[in-house]
């Protein structure tokens, strides 16, 4: 293996195949043996528990131990695909490992293994592979909100006003972080470089500077209004259009309303999500509508005609046929919900009520109807 690049797997002393409890019982056990705590006189230790962590925090995560796989078995840590250490030849398509390892040389495998790090992505392609400087410009995150919207909203579609919560210029420091009138000098912790490195040798990542959020000076004074971070939470209110058969899931993009971009970027994108809430009447299946209609005993024996509400708003007159029975469906078609061009119907269900108290009269004339009818009782 190339001087300066590290093998995961040989750094917690266990083979490719080990198990994720192995992993675990080899981390604990180097991790207690190279504590700082329990090595104060050996600076090296304290390097051994930070590569013990790193390694670690790789191959614990399944998504990201498949991801280092990847890389690894083309060689970006200069052992190519056999063992490492048993004579195995470098890839040639791969740069030479003893110059240092960099993302850049792995090209569409460095996006896929800097994702394991999180290292931030500059809009438009820039960055240190583009020539830029290594934190310029970046696009503003994209921010997803739930929103709840009545049933007949979701179904005819509407605009609707809404209040979201996101992170906004300080109005107070322009978004520099710095009181007014501040001076500013540049930043111990990163050397007025903006970035801080993780890692040892030639596998190191670079990160904005937590000190001066990657700005590279910091202010004497910093502003009250933010505390320094030059961004301050707000709601701002939007109106949003809900389309015609929106569901609970159904999502809405709208770009630019998003987080503040940072160094210059563009503001990321409002995710918007709905979440439809039930009605006391209507209940969709798809794009069909089902309601339950009740009609009393005359009417379900005799016949009648009912009017039904419908969710376009317009109320549809309904024929019940001469003794109908309780839970009989009726079809309605057409006035379901419409979607992308398409309609569902609506369908009706009957429940017959039974009258509970009954006068005198009204109990003679049910048995003598009862008599006539034959029925027992």
């Amino acid at each position: 293996m190339a001087t300066g690049t590290k093998d995961f797997y040989r750094v917690l002393g266990v083979t490719e195949k080990a198990s994720a409890e192995e992993i675990k019982k080899a981390y604990r056990k180097l991790a207690k043996q190279y504590h700082p705590d329990a090595n104060p006189a050996d600076p090296r230790a304290a390097e051994r528990f930070k590569d013990v962590g790193e390694a670690y925090a790789v191959l614990s995560d399944p998504e990201r131990r498949k991801q280092y796989e990847q890389v690894r078995r083309f060689g970006a840590f200069g052992f190519g695909r056999g063992e490492p250490g048993q004579g195995s030849q470098r890839d040639p398509r791969m740069p030479d490992a003893g110059g240092g390892f960099s993302f850049e040389d792995l090209g569409g495998l460095g996006d896929l293994f800097s994702s394991i790090f999180d290292r931030g992505r500059q809009a438009g392609g820039g960055g240190a592979a583009a020539g830029g400087p290594p934190f310029g410009p970046r696009r503003g995150e994209h921010v997803e909100h739930v929103v709840e919207i009545g049933f007949l909203t979701a179904a005819r579609g509407d605009k609707i006003a809404i209040n979201v919560p996101v992170a906004e210029d300080c109005a107070t420091c322009g978004g520099s972080g710095a009181a007014p009138g501040s001076k500013t000098h540049g930043c111990a912790e990163c050397g007025g470089s903006g970035t801080i490195a993780f890692g040892q040798g030639g596998f190191q990542v670079k990160r904005p500077c937590p000190a001066c959020l990657g700005r590279g000076d910091v202010p004497d004074r910093v502003c009250g209004a933010c505390g320094a971070s030059g961004t301050v939470r707000q709601t701002r209110r939007l109106q949003v259009t809900v389309p015609e058969g929106a569901e609970t899931g159904s999502r809405v993009r709208i770009p630019g309303q998003g987080e503040r971009g940072q160094q210059g970027g563009p503001p990321g994108d409002m995710v918007l999500t709905f979440k439809v809430q039930p009605h006391r009447f209507f209940r969709r299946e798809g794009l069909d509508v089902h309601v339950t209609v009740p009609i009393n005993v005359t009417q379900a024996m005799l016949g009648s005609k009912v009017r039904v509400r419908t969710v376009s708003g317009k109320r549809v007159v309904l024929t019940i046929p001469k003794g109908t029975q309780t839970g009989t469906r009726f079809r309605i078609r057409g006035q379901g919900v419409e979607k992308r061009g398409r309609r569902g119907d609506q369908y009706v269900e009957v429940k017959v009520q039974i009258p509970g108290d009954l006068s005198d009269e009204q109990q003679k004339a049910l048995e003598d109807f009862a008599s006539l009818s034959g029925l027992k009782h």
